[in-house]
């Protein structure tokens, strides 16, 4: 913008109130993501936002000295889980070679408890945020997007929002280890997720679907449990379907958890059914029963997802991308004698 005296000027959240017609409280709402903003006034003063140039940085300079906080949140599913401990370590590791610090909050797998959590960060005035979604509808994070704040979703995409994302190759990984059973002569597999709502285990379920197919091998249903959420129901699973008077022959476990609770089963019956899992896990090598995993580098994809995210702290403005990141076939466990 233009001052009486000429000079260029950064836009207000006055400047932006007097273009959208609304009240300054108006827009203070709308930067705040506060609820129960009418979605015509959100995007008026969105218009406004976009059309007087108006970004995060300056909104920092209208509230509080200084542009920056030095830090970003990262929002994960569960903190105990390793695999999410490592991408926050890494995620750390990224933070602290560009002088900023990390927080980091667990949603519990709870749409709710991430929009509560996602709006919270905000609040704080994180720089950017790092997001494994929990829900399949980030469009409320819309307008905090516009106004500047970079989001860099990991692991699963957004919903509703564009955004840049960083994923697996979930889909091919599985197609690839799927096919390798049907190549060792696999027809009857018995296939094991958590739930069906999760994108990662759709895509890898589309997978095994992949590799199916081609062969002329059968998709059965009744080989297909959904719900398996922990190694204890992975075991009972698998030894319901070993009692079926036509057992699968092969196994594949749609997470590692899953995986752990099938070679108990497999290994305490004597069975010599193939077992094929997702993600790969501390030990696995020392197992007693012959596998093979799907496996990836997890630092990678954290990293990946951090180092995107700095560039567009640092001004980036390309158009919101999408990376994908390979998986590999890896032999683990010990055959028996």
């Amino acid at each position: 913008m233009t001052s009486d005296g000429g000079r260029t000027r950064r836009p207000t959240m006055v400047d932006v109130a007097t273009r959208a017609g609304v009240s300054l409280k108006t827009v203070s709402r709308v930067v705040n993501n506060a609820p129960h903003v009418q979605p015509e006034l959100v995007e008026r003063v969105l218009a406004a936002v976009a059309e007087l140039g108006f970004r995060r940085n300056h909104l920092a300079s209208s509230l509080r000295s200084g542009q920056a906080t030095a830090t970003i949140g990262l929002l994960i599913e569960e903190i105990a889980n390793p695999f999410y401990a490592t991408i926050a370590g890494t995620a750390a590791e990224v933070a602290r070679q560009h002088g900023t610090m990390l927080i980091i909050a667990s949603s519990e797998e709870d749409p709710a408890r991430e929009r509560q959590l996602l709006r919270d960060m905000c609040a704080r005035r994180v720089d950017g945020l790092l997001v494994v979604p929990a829900g399949d509808d980030h469009s409320f994070m819309r307008a905090e997007v516009e106004l500047g704040t970079p989001v860099v979703f990991l692991d699963r995409p957004a919903g509703g929002l564009l955004a840049d994302t960083v994923l697996l190759d979930n889909r091919g990984g599985a197609r690839a280890g799927v096919r390798r059973l049907v190549e060792a002569g696999h027809r009857r597999i018995g296939i094991l997720l958590d739930s069906i709502g999760v994108y990662t285990m759709r895509e890898r379920l589309d997978g095994a679907q992949d590799a199916l197919a081609p062969a002329g091998a059968p998709y059965d249903t009744r080989l297909v449990r959904e719900g398996v959420r922990d190694p204890a129901a992975a075991a009972r699973v698998v030894s319901e379907l070993l009692d079926r008077p036509d057992p699968p022959t092969a196994f594949f476990s749609l997470n590692n958890r899953i995986t752990l609770g099938a070679v108990e089963e497999l290994h305490r019956r004597g069975s010599d059914a193939a077992l094929l899992g997702f993600d790969d896990f501390d030990m696995a090598s020392l197992v007693p029963y012959p596998l093979t995993v799907i496996a990836y580098d997890t630092r990678e994809l954290a990293r990946t997802a951090a180092e995107l995210l700095f560039r567009r702290i640092e001004g980036d403005r390309s158009w919101p991308r999408t990376v994908v990141l390979p998986t590999k076939l890896v032999d683990r466990g010990i055959p028996p004698r």
